[in-house]
């Protein structure tokens, strides 16, 4: 760990240690960051001597199938095994485990949380290693087993790295920094070849993908001068909305050079929307995100909004545009 990395909390740790059963859970959902950080963490705590399970309310996305040697990722349907802490990984909200969250709320087990977002008000759990300067949770594991001094296998570093590049976009993004780099050079000199994870998890599109990218762009908006980009898409008549990534949509249109912030809404089931926001200079779209209940990063949160598709963007665009015009940001056209 570098001079300026905040030291790993030891009540943490120490709970850890005085755990024998542990289970390991994230969001709904579960993205790059949140699946890689649990194959980091994995054998980290085998190798502790603990007993180890990974349940999420949904199975990682076939693009992840390299991480799941040697780590069984489970499916909650009902029931969890027995434990005596359970970790949550890539968010600090148990309402984002879905189905997953009542049972967990009632088990007297102690809970933790490793993160790195913006901490809610309230803490519910009994330690946590949190950072939201961290550029993805796996670098909080990378930290954790450094501190214990600790080698990680090449699945372990697999996870570490699939962390990094999902939330930093392969390096692109701003919060991009020098332990990052660090890491990711560290991992590359043990032996990992980021050529394959990169085709795992980016060149494995299915044929109709590029025409759902473009059906996508076909819902595209701007408002505010361009500034404001909305992409809106709605069930279909078979009540789908498809399994296009947001990101690909999102990552095309900032590149738009007028373009500030995307809102990216999908319906997916009958009058609930999801959002997913990013911004690309000053604009914080945690905040717009945590009107709407969501949250996230300054430039990546995202929300669920209980209402129509139409419905949703119409009060995220005028939500959005407010929240420009209260900071008098240039470049929007109000």
């Amino acid at each position: 760990m570098t001079q300026n990395t905040p030291p790993i909390d030891q009540a943490a740790v120490d709970l850890i240690q005085a755990s024998n059963r542990i289970l390991l859970t994230g969001h709904v959902r579960p993205d790059g960051d949140c699946i890689g950080a649990e194959a980091a963490l994995y054998p980290l705590l085998k190798s502790m001597g603990k007993r180890v399970h990974i349940y999420n309310s949904h199975k990682p996305e076939q693009q992840f199938d390299f991480l799941r040697d040697g780590v069984p990722f489970e499916i909650f349907q009902g029931e969890l095994p027995e434990h005596d802490l359970v970790i949550l990984l890539d968010c600090s909200e148990l309402s984002r485990t879905a189905d997953m969250a009542p049972v967990l709320e009632a088990l007297p087990c102690k809970k933790m949380v490793i993160d790195h977002h913006v901490l809610p008000e309230t803490a519910w759990w009994d330690a946590a290693i949190v950072d939201d300067s961290a550029s993805a949770t796996g670098v909080l594991i990378y930290r954790l087993a450094e501190h214990l001094g600790y080698e990680l296998p090449a699945v372990g570093r697999m996870g570490v790295f699939t962390s990094i590049v999902s939330d930093t976009g392969w390096f692109k993004y701003s919060n991009t920094d020098g332990e990052t780099l660090r890491i990711a050079g560290e991992l590359v000199a043990k032996g990992l070849a980021p050529e394959k994870i990169y085709a795992s998890i980016y060149q494995r599109k299915a044929r109709e993908h590029p025409q759902d990218v473009g059906k996508a762009l076909h819902m595209l908006t701007y408002h505010a001068g361009g500034a404001l980009a909305t992409v809106t898409i709605p069930l279909d008549a078979a009540g789908d909305s498809g399994n296009l990534d947001s990101d690909d949509v999102l990552d095309l249109l900032r590149s738009v050079e007028c373009v500030e912030v995307v809102l990216f809404i999908r319906e997916v089931e009958a009058g609930v929307c999801k959002l997913s926001a990013r911004s690309k200079t000053d604009y914080d779209v945690n905040r717009l995100a945590r009107t709407f209940g969501g949250g996230g990063h300054v430039k990546a949160s995202g929300a669920s909004l209980k209402m129509s598709p139409a419905e949703a963007e119409k009060v995220l665009v005028l939500a959005a545009i407010e929240q420009a015009r209260n900071d008098s940001l240039p470049g929007w056209k109000m």
